[in-house]
C-alpha cells in the first residue's frame, strides 16, 4: 500500500485525468442500466410453487389472479345497462395479446365479483407471459385501457402492488437523497472545519454511485439483475464512500500537522488509512456476496449492486482521493472556517476518548454485564417475529394499488387467499376423493376446478383472510398433507405458497450464509491483526448491535408499536428478506468500523506490547472519527427512514439504530472492556499461524517504519523475537 501510495503521488494529475475520464464514461454508460434491469423476483425457481407455476402455464396457459379491476359507481348500480356497457367496452378494447383470461360477473354471475351493495364489480385478468418481467410489461401495456371513461376504476392485484412500490421507491430514492447531501455537507464542514475537505467525501460518494451503475450495467449482460438493486447503491456506494474517504482525509491531515510533505503523506495515508480501507472494503464485498448464495433473484440482485458500489467506493478512496489530495496539499484546509476548524494532531494518550476507554478498562465486567444485557433485552422482541412477504399494506394509504385493496376488502366481502392445485395422472373418482380431502383442510371454504385437460386438472382453493397471514401460511401446508392419490401428483402454487415456499427457501440458506460470512471475516481478519481471538470478538461485538436493531424493528413493525409517528400500518409480520439484507448489509458496516478501530490499536501494540495503552491509544485516535462516520452515514441511511414504502422504512430505521449503537456503545465501551479482559490473548494465533503472519502478515507500522522511533522499533520487535 505504500508503493501504491507513492505512484499515485508521482503520478497525481495523470490519475485524476485518467479518473475524471473514466467517471465521465461510466456516467454515460451507467445511466442505461435502467432500461436492462428486471422486475423479478421473490420465488426459488426450485420450490414448489414455482414448478406449479411453471406446469400450469405449460397445460393451461396463465390463470393467475394478475389484475383485479375494480369499477363503481355512487348511482348507477353494476345491474344497469349503462354501467355492464361501460365496463363490456373496456374488456372488449383489451389487446388479446397481452392477456390470458378475462373473468367477469356479467359472465359468471359469481358473487364475489359484485359488491354488497351492487354499485361495484369486479374484473379479473390473467395477463399473458411465462416471466415475471412479460407479466409487468403486458400489466403496463393494458393499465392505460383499464381505465372506465364513465365509471371510476381502481386497480388491485400483484402488478398493481409491484408498480405502485416501484414508483414510490424512485421518488422516496430521490427524497431521501435531496434530505441527506445537505445534511452530509453541513456536518463536513463542521467535522472538518474547511469547505475543500468537506467536499471530499461527497466527491468520492458521487464517483461511487456513477462507477457502480456502470459496473451493474455490466453484470447485465451476462445475467439478470432486479430493478432493486440500485436502491442499494445508493445506500451503499455513497455511505462507505463517505466513510472511507473521511478515514483517508483525517489521517492525510494528520500527517501533514505531523511537519510530512504532501507525497509522504499521501504514502503513509495509503499505507495506513489506506489498508484499513482495503481491508474494510473486502471484508463489506464479502459479506454482501453472501447474498449470491440465495436463489431468489431479489437478493443475488443486491448482493451484486452492493459489490460494486463497495468496490467502486474502495478504489475510488485508493486512487482518486489520495491524487487529490497530494495536488491540494496543505491547500485541503481552504477556505476554512474559523468557530469550526479546530484541526490538531491527536493526544494518543491523555484525550477524552482515551480517558474514557480507561475508565471503562478499570470495571471491565461491570460494563460487558450491563451492555449486553441491556443489548440483549432490546432484542427481545425478536425472539417473538412473526414473518411474511410483500403485499399491498407496505405501500402508503394514499398509493392508488393500496385504496384498490381497501375498496375490495370493504365493498366486496372478507379478504380472502387462494392457492391453486395442480393434479395430474388421476381418474375422475380419485380427483373427486383428493377435492374432498383438500376441501376438509380446516379454513378452506370452496375449492373448485378451473380447468382439466389430457389428464391434468387445475383446482383453486380458497379461504377467508390475508395471504401473507400465519393462518394462510398453515393452510398452504394442510393442503401440501392432503395424500395424493397412487400414481397420481400433486403440486400446490399461488401467491401464499410463495410465501411459504420463500420463508423455506430463505431458513434453509441461512446457515451456509452465516457460515460463509464468518469464514470469511476469520480470513480477512486474521490477515489484518494476526489473530484468531479478535475475529471471534468482532463477530460477537456486530451480532449485539445487528440482533439489538432486530428487536426494534420487530417491536416497531411486526409489533405495530409508532405506526403514528412513523407514518406506516402494521401488516402484524416483518418481511423475510429485509432482515437478511440487514444482515448483510450491517456485518459488512459493523466490521468497517471494527476494522478501523482494531488497526490503530494493533498499531499501538506493536509499538509498545502495552494492550491497555493500544487500547486507549486506539480508542482516541479513531472515537472522534468513527463516532463522526457513523453520523454521516446514519443521515444517509436515516433518510430512507422517510420512505413511503413500509420495508425501505424499516430497513432504514433499522440500519440506523444499528449503526448508532455500533458505533457508540460496542465500540466506545464493549470493545475496550472485552480487550482488557482478554489482555494479551487478545493477539493470540498458534505458533505456525503466528509465524507466518510475522513473515507475511499486514502491518501498518512495517508500511511506515520512519514513524517510530528507535525504542519503539526496539519494543515493536520483542514480540517477534520472542
Amino acid at each position: 500500500m505504500r508503493t501504491w501510495g507513492a505512484l499515485v503521488a508521482r503520478r497525481a494529475g495523470l490519475v485524476v485525468a485518467v479518473s475524471l475520464v473514466v467517471a465521465v464514461l461510466a456516467g454515460v454508460f451507467g445511466v442505461g442500466v435502467f432500461g436492462s434491469l428486471s422486475n423479478g423476483g421473490f420465488d426459488d425457481p426450485d420450490s414448489e410453487a414455482s414448478r406449479e407455476r411453471v406446469a400450469e402455464l405449460e397445460a393451461f396457459g396463465n390463470r393467475a389472479v394478475d389484475v383485479v379491476a375494480v369499477y363503481s359507481d355512487d348511482e348507477l348500480s353494476a345491474q344497469d345497462p349503462a354501467f355492464e356497457a361501460a365496463v363490456r367496452k373496456v374488456v372488449d378494447a383489451l389487446p388479446q395479446s397481452e392477456i390470458s383470461s378475462v373473468v367477469t360477473w356479467y359472465d359468471t354471475h359469481d358473487p364475489a365479483l359484485l359488491s354488497k351493495d351492487g354499485h361495484a364489480t369486479s374484473v379479473v385478468i390473467s395477463l399473458a407471459g411465462t416471466t415475471q418481467d412479460a407479466n409487468i410489461d403486458n400489466y403496463d401495456a393494458i393499465t392505460p385501457t383499464l381505465q372506465s371513461d364513465v365509471l371510476q376504476t381502481d386497480l388491485a392485484g400483484p402488478w398493481a402492488v409491484f408498480n405502485d412500490v416501484n414508483t414510490t421507491v424512485s421518488s422516496d430514492l430521490s427524497r431521501a437523497e435531496e434530505i441527506s447531501m445537505p445534511f452530509v455537507l453541513l456536518l463536513s464542514l463542521i467535522i472538518f472545519g474547511s469547505v475543500v475537505a468537506a467536499l471530499m467525501p461527497v466527491l468520492i460518494g458521487g464517483v461511487s454511485v456513477v462507477g457502480a451503475l456502470a459496473v451493474v450495467r455490466l453484470i447485465t449482460l451476462v445475467t439478470d439483475v432486479s430493478v432493486f438493486s440500485v436502491n442499494v447503491i445508493t445506500l451503499i456506494g455513497m455511505g462507505l464512500a463517505i466513510d472511507y474517504a473521511l478515514f483517508v482525509v483525517s489521517r492525510f491531515r494528520e500527517e501533514l500537522a505531523a511537519g510530512r510533505t504532501s507525497e509522504e503523506a499521501v504514502e503513509i495515508t495509503m499505507a495506513t488509512a489506506g489498508r484499513t480501507v482495503l481491508f474494510s472494503g473486502l471484508t463489506v464485498a464479502a459479506a454482501m456476496s453472501s447474498l449470491l448464495i440465495f436463489p431468489q433473484e431479489f437478493l443475488r440482485s443486491i448482493g451484486y449492486g452492493g459489490i460494486a458500489a463497495v468496490l467502486v467506493a474502495m478504489v475510488a478512496a485508493l486512487t482518486i482521493l489520495p491524487a487529490v489530495l497530494r495536488l491540494l496539499g496543505h491547500r485541503i484546509d481552504a477556505w476554512r472556517i474559523p468557530l469550526l476548524n479546530r484541526h490538531r494532531k491527536v493526544d494518543e494518550a491523555h484525550g477524552a476518548w482515551a480517558r474514557l476507554a480507561r475508565g471503562v478498562m478499570a470495571r471491565p465486567i461491570v460494563y460487558v454485564v450491563v451492555i449486553a444485557g441491556v443489548l440483549l433485552l432490546i432484542a427481545a422482541p425478536f425472539l417473538g417475529v412473526r414473518w411474511g412477504s410483500v403485499d399491498y399494506r407496505v405501500l402508503p394509504q394514499d398509493s392508488p394499488a393500496h385504496i384498490a385493496y381497501e375498496k375490495l376488502n370493504t365493498d366486496f366481502g372478507p379478504e380472502s387467499s387462494t392457492a391453486n392445485v395442480l393434479v395430474t395422472g388421476a381418474d375422475q373418482q380419485e380427483l373427486a376423493s383428493y377435492t374432498r380431502g383438500l376441501g376438509a383442510v380446516d379454513g378452506v371454504v370452496n375449492v373448485s376446478p378451473l380447468a382439466a385437460k389430457d389428464g391434468t386438472t387445475l383446482l383453486r382453493a380458497t379461504w377467508e383472510g390475508n395471504t401473507e397471514s400465519e393462518n394462510s401460511q398453515r393452510i398452504v401446508h394442510d393442503l401440501r398433507d392432503v395424500p395424493v392419490p397412487d400414481g397420481a401428483e400433486s403440486l400446490v402454487g399461488g401467491q401464499p405458497a410463495d410465501t411459504v415456499d420463500l420463508l423455506d427457501s430463505i431458513g434453509a440458506h441461512l446457515p451456509l450464509m452465516g457460515l460463509f460470512v464468518v469464514a470469511v471475516m476469520f480470513v480477512l481478519l486474521f490477515l489484518a491483526f494476526g489473530s484468531l481471538v479478535l475475529p471471534v470478538k468482532a463477530v460477537l461485538m456486530n451480532a449485539f448491535s445487528i440482533t439489538a436493531s432486530f428487536g426494534v424493528v420487530t417491536w416497531i413493525f411486526s409489533d405495530g408499536h409508532l405506526e403514528g409517528p412513523l407514518g406506516f400500518t402494521s401488516s402484524g409480520f416483518l418481511d423475510a428478506t429485509q432482515p437478511i439484507l440487514m444482515l448483510a448489509i450491517l456485518f459488512g458496516l459493523s466490521m468497517d468500523y471494527e476494522v478501523f478501530l482494531l488497526s490503530r490499536v494493533r498499531e499501538q501494540w506493536d509499538r509498545t506490547h502495552n494492550n491497555d495503552l493500544a487500547v486507549a491509544s486506539g480508542v482516541q485516535k479513531t472515537g472522534r472519527i468513527i463516532t463522526s462516520a457513523a453520523l454521516l452515514l446514519a443521515i444517509v441511511i436515516g433518510a430512507f427512514g422517510t420512505s413511503g414504502i413500509v420495508f425501505m422504512k424499516m430497513l432504514g430505521i433499522g440500519m440506523l439504530v444499528a449503526l448508532l449503537i455500533d458505533a457508540t456503545v460496542v465500540r466506545a465501551l464493549l470493545v475496550p472492556a472485552t480487550m482488557k479482559l482478554l489482555g494479551e490473548w487478545n493477539w493470540w494465533a498458534p505458533g505456525p499461524l503466528r509465524r507466518w503472519w510475522e513473515r507475511y502478515g499486514f502491518r501498518e507500522y512495517d508500511a511506515a517504519p520512519a514513524e517510530l522511533t528507535e525504542p519503539e522499533q526496539s519494543r515493536s520487535e520483542a514480540p517477534a523475537r520472542a
